[in-house]
Protein backbone atom coordinates (compact mmCIF):
# COMPACT_ATOMS: atom_id res chain seq x y z
CA UNK A 1 0.00 0.00 0.00
CA UNK A 2 1.41 3.19 -1.07
CA UNK A 3 2.01 6.11 1.80
CA UNK A 4 -0.02 8.55 2.49
CA UNK A 5 0.85 12.16 1.18
CA UNK A 6 2.03 14.76 3.65
CA UNK A 7 0.69 17.77 4.26
CA UNK A 8 2.68 20.69 5.64
CA UNK A 9 1.15 24.05 7.05
CA UNK A 10 1.78 27.37 5.09
CA UNK A 11 4.23 28.56 7.50
CA UNK A 12 6.46 25.52 6.80
CA UNK A 13 6.46 25.99 3.55
CA UNK A 14 7.18 29.15 3.65
CA UNK A 15 9.77 28.98 6.09
CA UNK A 16 11.26 26.48 3.57
CA UNK A 17 10.75 28.54 0.31
CA UNK A 18 12.72 31.53 1.82
CA UNK A 19 15.41 29.38 3.29
CA UNK A 20 15.78 28.25 -0.80
CA UNK A 21 15.57 31.51 -2.01
CA UNK A 22 18.61 32.97 -0.22
CA UNK A 23 20.42 30.29 -1.46
CA UNK A 24 22.77 29.30 1.44
CA UNK A 25 21.55 25.76 1.00
CA UNK A 26 21.01 23.83 -2.16
CA UNK A 27 17.53 22.01 -2.91
CA UNK A 28 19.14 18.77 -2.15
CA UNK A 29 20.64 19.66 0.97
CA UNK A 30 17.27 21.64 2.01
CA UNK A 31 15.40 17.77 1.01
CA UNK A 32 17.19 16.09 2.72
CA UNK A 33 17.00 18.29 6.14
CA UNK A 34 12.97 19.32 5.79
CA UNK A 35 12.06 15.60 4.22
CA UNK A 36 10.69 17.07 0.99
CA UNK A 37 11.09 16.28 -2.48
CA UNK A 38 13.68 18.89 -4.17
CA UNK A 39 11.01 19.79 -6.93
CA UNK A 40 8.10 20.62 -4.30
CA UNK A 41 10.50 22.77 -2.44
CA UNK A 42 11.58 24.49 -5.94
CA UNK A 43 7.49 24.32 -6.95
CA UNK A 44 7.26 26.21 -3.47
CA UNK A 45 9.80 28.87 -3.91
CA UNK A 46 8.48 29.64 -7.48
CA UNK A 47 4.75 30.13 -5.88
CA UNK A 48 6.23 32.46 -3.46
CA UNK A 49 8.05 34.42 -6.00
CA UNK A 50 5.18 34.59 -8.08
CA UNK A 51 3.29 35.45 -4.68
CA UNK A 52 5.50 38.24 -3.68
CA UNK A 53 4.07 41.62 -5.61
CA UNK A 54 0.47 40.61 -3.80
CA UNK A 55 1.98 41.47 -0.45
CA UNK A 56 3.43 45.17 -1.76
CA UNK A 57 0.26 46.34 -3.63
CA UNK A 58 -1.28 49.18 -1.78
CA UNK A 59 -4.86 50.24 -1.58
CA UNK A 60 -7.81 48.15 -0.54
CA UNK A 61 -9.03 48.25 -4.15
CA UNK A 62 -7.77 44.89 -4.54
CA UNK A 63 -9.00 43.65 -1.82
CA UNK A 64 -12.46 44.43 -2.30
CA UNK A 65 -12.65 42.63 -5.74
CA UNK A 66 -11.74 39.79 -4.41
CA UNK A 67 -14.40 39.80 -1.21
CA UNK A 68 -16.66 40.44 -4.19
CA UNK A 69 -15.52 37.59 -6.18
CA UNK A 70 -15.67 35.12 -3.04
CA UNK A 71 -19.22 36.33 -2.11
CA UNK A 72 -20.96 36.30 -4.83
CA UNK A 73 -21.24 32.79 -5.50
CA UNK A 74 -22.28 32.01 -2.03
CA UNK A 75 -25.50 34.70 -2.56
CA UNK A 76 -26.47 33.05 -5.27
CA UNK A 77 -26.37 29.66 -3.54
CA UNK A 78 -28.14 31.01 -0.93
CA UNK A 79 -31.21 32.24 -3.29
CA UNK A 80 -31.44 29.07 -5.19
CA UNK A 81 -31.64 27.29 -1.53
CA UNK A 82 -34.15 29.66 -0.40
CA UNK A 83 -36.26 29.01 -4.26
CA UNK A 84 -35.86 25.14 -3.41
CA UNK A 85 -37.43 25.43 0.27
CA UNK A 86 -39.96 28.01 -0.70
CA UNK A 87 -41.03 25.43 -3.49
CA UNK A 88 -40.80 21.99 -0.84
CA UNK A 89 -43.32 24.06 1.41
CA UNK A 90 -46.15 24.40 -1.04
CA UNK A 91 -45.97 21.17 -2.05
CA UNK A 92 -45.83 20.06 1.11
Amino acid sequence: MAPKRKTHSEEFNARVAVEAIKGVRTLSELSAVHGVHPTVIAHWKRQLLDGAPEVFRRGLAGTGRSEEVVTAPLYQEIGRLKMELEWLRKKL
